[in-house]
């Protein structure tokens, strides 16, 4: 109803404005504020994307726990090798100096007779390779079981020695083994160096017969080196295998004996200085540990 006092549009007072004008800003505020919450905040460089790792490359501010798939060394979830079951062979044993006796047994190997176990070699300065397999080996079981896997070591510094070679490959056989890996370090002459992977070589003889391994060990064998290449910065070995860093024998019980896929992995030589200092070096060792596990993740994932 109109009782003559309406305005034209040009003529309105000011109050009256200026109300209209405050209510759209309470409006747009209200909106900002609810966009913010739902996340509307633009992606910075480093930041998450959408279901996604840092697009920077940022580490977590503060020292915070990173992505799973960053804990791991890899790019595989931590359900990844759910259901696989994976040998790891400690080479030698700390003890073993202690039972020369015991581990000069002979035991059959299907080719041969060999020693059950040997010493194994040592850096100039006194580090075992029997300390460095055990530590590397350690580091890769915790890192294999975040990926899911079921870890079996064939020695984990609980035995007085050993065990012998045909034990260390009925071991892998007894647990049904998805991969089996021999960590070792080489004690070659100075100057040799870098890291190589030892394959079972086709070998049919008395309790041996590696026809149904060879290939699927050649695969595991070729992804532990181009893993443990990437990940520790390692070359592959400059006196064996021809620049591939692949070796196969014929004359090792561990691999002779395996009816599992099974490589031996020696990780560098200790006789060598520069190779050693990489070897007695903790955070070196966990890249080596990284190396193993992401070469063993490929050949169980891919």
């Amino acid at each position: 109803m109109s009782n003559g006092s309406t305005f034209p549009p040009h003529r309105r007072p000011r109050g009256t404005l200026l109300t209209a004008l405050a209510a759209l800003v309470a409006i747009a505020l209200a909106g900002w504020l609810i966009w913010r919450a739902q996340g509307g905040e633009p992606p910075r460089a480093g930041a998450p994307a959408a279901g996604g790792a840092p697009t920077g490359g940022a580490e977590p501010a503060g020292g915070g726990t990173p992505p799973p798939e960053q804990k791991g060394g890899g790019a595989e979830p931590p359900g990844a090798l759910r259901g696989k079951v994976v040998v790891l062979d400690p080479g030698h044993n700390p003890r073993n100096r202690e039972h020369g006796h015991e581990i000069a047994r002979q035991v059959e190997i299907g080719t041969d007779r060999k020693e059950c176990d040997t010493t194994g070699t040592a850096t100039n300065d006194g580090y075992a390779e029997a300390s460095f397999t055990l530590d590397v080996a350690r580091r890769a079981r915790t890192l294999l079981q975040e990926r899911g896997a079921t870890v079996v070591f064939t020695q984990d510094g609980d035995r007085p020695y050993g065990p012998c070679v045909d034990e260390r490959a009925a071991i892998g056989n007894t647990a049904h083994a998805d991969a089996a890996v021999s960590v070792h370090a080489d004690g070659s002459a100075a100057g040799n160096r870098g890291f190589h992977v030892i394959l079972p070589e086709r070998v049919r003889a008395g309790a041996a017969d590696t026809a149904a391994i060879v290939a699927p060990s050649r695969a595991l064998g070729e992804r532990l080196v181009s893993r443990f290449a990437a990940v520790t910065g390692s070359a592959p070995s400059n006196y064996l295998g021809g620049g591939t860093g692949l070796d196969p024998r014929s004359d090792l019980g561990g691999l002779n004996l395996s009816k599992v896929p099974k490589v031996f992995i020696e990780c560098g030589n200790m006789r060598d200085p520069k190779d050693a200092a990489q070897l007695t070096d903790a955070q070196w060792r966990q890249k080596a540990a990284r190396g193993i596990t992401e070469g063993i993740t490929d050949f169980l994932t891919r």
